[in-house]
């Protein structure tokens, strides 16, 4: 019987595992040839062992044989989580064609899927609850894929995927366990635990990568414990947690997409235009930038626990006065760092006329 205590333990455990083992990972990349090399994208400047991700693969299997249930979901969510972690490795080992790696990620999103990760319906905010059907397997595959994408696009800078990683997936144990999912909590908490685990050699300047072994692992973990934590109960606004915590590279993706489609580039094509690059054009340290995006992310995560145990609605379209004005400052707080973020990053330019006052070119 899996309680709300058995987090904490599966935290510390993928940590602990995930810390010991980046070494003998760091050696085998090494030995595989798996090393990448600096480059005009790169904000590296030594060859760099890049299939570490292997280590946070152990952290997350050893926890969660010994902290989640031995069922048919369990054992289709580790067998995933291997099964994609071995295409990332293959494509850090022997660069893999853009189709080639999308079929090896929708065949492992498969495996969870089958085995009964999938939400049999959705209930969403003003709506109601959806009955999804049959579409709800696809659907759930491509989700998991999806976010396995927008994770791995994040990772391009000095422990950026693996800190927002770290602090999405503690935000959603803490209410995967408020809602009583006890085992979604302890996925999302050994999740976590290997990405911090991970990041005492992954953080800037950092002497291991994760390479795709680790951002597609960690992007279907948490895509996996969104479903397990979220989606599949019948919390009014379970649907706003997960898109309100990865919303950082989530608002990443999707500007990234709109810039190459505006520029008529193919949408895989590899370019300088991600938030971490755009902070590094303006001349932002990795840290710098890393402080800037994580503190992003937590915001946005407080946001998302805010929905959840603030107690400003009785669900019932009945709202509390005081509540309301708090969730509602803590809704306009976390709008103006994403606005300020957004003038730092420049994608809202500054007026111009404010520009022909101050005499700035």
């Amino acid at each position: 019987m899996v309680e709300g205590i058995d987090a904490v333990w599966a935290f510390l455990t993928a940590a602990l595992v995930t810390l010991l083992m980046v070494r003998p990972a760091e050696w085998l990349a090494q030995r595989a040839g798996a090393i990448d090399e600096p480059g005009p994208r790169s904000q590296h400047t030594t060859p760099t062992p890049r299939m570490s991700g292997l280590a946070i693969l152990i952290g997350i299997q050893v926890a969660g044989w010994i902290w989640l249930p031995v069922n048919t979901e369990t054992l289709s969510i580790l067998l995933g989580a291997a099964v994609v972690a071995m295409v990332g490795a293959l494509d850090d080992l022997f660069d893999l064609p853009a189709g080639l790696k999308l079929l090896g990620q929708l065949g492992a999103a498969t495996i969870p899927v089958v085995g009964g990760v999938v939400p049999a319906n959705l209930t969403i905010p003003f709506l109601g609850g959806t009955e999804l059907g049959w579409v709800a397997y696809p659907l759930t595959v491509v989700g998991i894929a999806l976010v396995m994408n927008i994770i791995n696009l994040i990772d391009g800078i000095d422990g950026l995927a693996a800190g927002f990683c770290a602090i999405a997936c503690l935000a959603m144990a803490i209410i995967a366990v408020s809602l009583e999912r006890y085992e979604a909590g302890v996925l999302s908490a050994l999740t976590a635990g290997g990405a911090i685990g991970f990041l005492r050699y992954g953080f800037p300047p950092a002497s291991s990568f994760m390479g795709d072994t680790g951002s597609n692992l960690l992007g279907y973990m948490i895509a996996v414990a969104s479903v397990q934590g979220a989606l599949k109960t019948n919390a009014v606004i379970a649907l706003v947690f997960p898109l309100v915590i990865l919303a950082v590279p989530l608002f990443d993706t999707a500007f990234v997409v709109m810039k190459r489609l505006k520029y008529h580039q193919p949408i895989f094509q590899a370019d300088r235009w991600h938030f971490h690059h755009r902070m590094a054009n303006i001349g932002f340290s990795q840290r710098r930038t890393l402080l800037y995006l994580y503190s992003w992310s937590l915001v946005l995560a407080l946001l998302a626990l805010a929905l959840r145990f603030v107690p400003y609605s009785d669900d019932r379209g009945n709202f509390d006065p005081l509540w309301t004005v708090i969730m509602v400052a803590v809704l306009l707080a976390a709008l103006a760092v994403t606005v300020y973020l957004a003038f730092v990053l420049e994608i809202i330019k500054r007026p111009r006329w404010r520009d022909e006052q101050t005499g700035e070119d």
